[in-house]
């Protein structure tokens, strides 16, 4: 799922409870769409929590949590989500999106841990 960011945001922007973002996103055989999502909850420095407003997802709820540790940061995120189309979704999903999700989190965690070092208990 190609996604590009399209707010008008820089790496010093401060996130904010009610921060609106909005993409570019490609999650199925390159139809481009827009998503928009919202900044829920923010605790500074341990997790900020977004949900979907629009786009192409009939349920986006993603949590970041970050704590820092002894030579790094441990990043855990807890995704809920659904595809919309009932049967068709539900096989799209199985086929399709969730490996691009697994996808992108396995980038995410990988550039993560090049920034802050590798979480280890």
């Amino acid at each position: 799922m190609r996604f590009k960011v399209t707010s008008k945001y820089t790496a010093d922007t401060k996130i904010y409870a009610g921060m609106i973002i909005m993409y570019n996103v490609s999650p199925l055989l390159g139809i481009k769409l827009n998503w928009m999502t919202e900044i829920a909850h923010v605790k500074d420095g341990e997790y900020f929590i977004d949900e979907q407003r629009f786009g192409p997802y009939a349920l986006w709820h993603h949590e970041h949590h970050f704590a820092a540790i002894k030579g790094g940061v441990k990043m855990i995120d807890i995704l809920n989500y659904a595809i919309p189309y009932g049967f068709i979704g539900r096989l799209s999903n199985r086929l399709l999106v969730g490996k691009e999700i697994k996808k992108i989190f396995t980038y995410r965690e990988k550039a993560v841990n090049d920034l802050f070092g590798v979480y280890r208990q």
